[in-house]
C-alpha cells in the first residue's frame, strides 16, 4: 500500500474554477484526482522533453566532434534558402 502525503496547492482563480468544474461535471471524483492526473501527464511530458534534450545534446556533441575532426564543408546560405523554398513549394498546393 502506498503512503499518501497531503499538500496544499495554490493556483489562480481561473485554474481553480476549471478543476472544480471538472469535479462538478463528474469527470473526476475529487480535486485531488484532477491534480494527480495533471501531474501524471506532466511527468510523461517532462520525460519526453528530457529525452529530446538528451538527443539534442548528443547531436550538438557530434557536430562539435565533426568540426574538431575537420569533417565540415563551406556553408552556402543561398543554396540552403533555395532548397528550403523548393521544399516549401512542393508541400503547398498551387493557388
Amino acid at each position: 500500500m502506498s503512503s499518501i502525503e497531503r499538500l496544499t496547492v495554490t493556483m489562480p482563480v481561473d485554474m481553480a474554477a476549471v478543476v472544480k468544474a471538472a469535479v462538478e461535471r463528474g469527470d473526476y471524483a475529487s480535486t485531488s484526482e484532477v491534480v494527480r492526473e495533471a501531474l501524471r501527464d506532466w511527468k510523461t511530458k517532462r520525460a519526453i522533453q528530457l529525452q529530446e534534450l538528451t538527443a539534442l545534446k548528443s547531436d550538438i556533441d557530434q557536430g562539435l566532434a565533426d568540426v574538431a575532426a575537420g569533417r565540415v564543408k563551406k556553408l552556402d546560405a543561398n543554396q540552403i534558402i533555395a532548397r528550403g523554398r523548393k521544399l516549401l513549394a512542393s508541400r503547398c498546393p498551387s493557388s
